[in-house]
């Protein structure tokens, strides 16, 4: 449990009840808790007390969970789990572009959404001896400072598009099927489709602008995509 003592988590639901269960279960697992129940009190707390992990319901009271997570990802690249209710109008692939890293639909097993948690920050936490940037003509991808520059400008990206950028760069010329970019980004217990894949490679692509002669990612039909370089 040592790993976890010192891990805060922000939970922001407008549902009492449900705040302080979660609330129970994750101090079980030696997590430090605080509920909040509105989305501009979220954001308010958010800055002051710099959790490690936001538990997010989509729906609430003025600002909601999207807005919210909007607003956060300005501050930060901590993980984000939304909370969505049964049958409730969300697009799974929006709330992963605005930042959200999982997202779990009510009512849900406590014990399944605190699995949920230790899993996404294991996914979080940097290895030490990682590389965190990595270099080519024209292009830095340096994922410890989640930094794109494209001939030395800055570009606008998602952590989410970051790390699928710096995992294609990491392994040039190699292929990865739809379903292999999921599992490795955003983790085996991500239940979403592949058309995550296709809508941040499409993003990638408008970002990091025209073709360059040394290196693109590219479309390998029927099967993926994968960081061509020539060499």
């Amino acid at each position: 449990m040592r790993d976890k003592i010192s891990k805060t988590i922000l939970v922001v639901d407008d549902d009492i009840h449900i705040g302080e269960l979660v609330k129970l279960y994750l101090q079980k697992e030696d997590y430090r808790v605080q509920i909040v129940t509105d989305g501009e009190e979220a954001v308010k707390v958010f800055s002051e007390i710099a959790p490690h992990l936001v538990i997010l319901d989509l729906m609430l009271p003025g600002m909601d969970g999207l807005e919210v997570c909007r607003e956060i990802r300005k501050l930060s690249h901590i993980p984000i789990i939304m909370l969505t209710a049964k049958g409730e109008s969300f697009d799974k692939v929006l709330g992963l572009e605005m930042g959200a890293d999982d997202y779990v639909v009510k009512p849900f097993d406590p014990k399944e959404l605190v699995a949920r948690v230790r899993a996404v920050l294991r996914r979080s936490e940097p290895y030490e001896m990682e590389k965190l940037q990595i270099v080519f003509p024209g292009l830095v991808v340096d994922k410890g400072r989640y930094i794109i520059k494209v001939d030395e400008q800055d570009i606008s990206a998602t952590p989410k598009e970051i790390e699928l950028l710096y995992f294609l760069a990491d392994h040039p010329d190699q292929v990865f099927t739809r379903e292999q970019l999921l599992e490795h980004i955003w983790g085996y217990d991500y239940m979403g489709d592949s058309r995550t894949v296709d809508v941040h490679i499409k993003r990638l692509r408008e970002k990091l602008g025209e073709e360059n002669s040394f290196w693109k990612i590219k479309t390998v039909w029927g099967v993926g995509y994968k960081f061509e370089v020539k060499r």
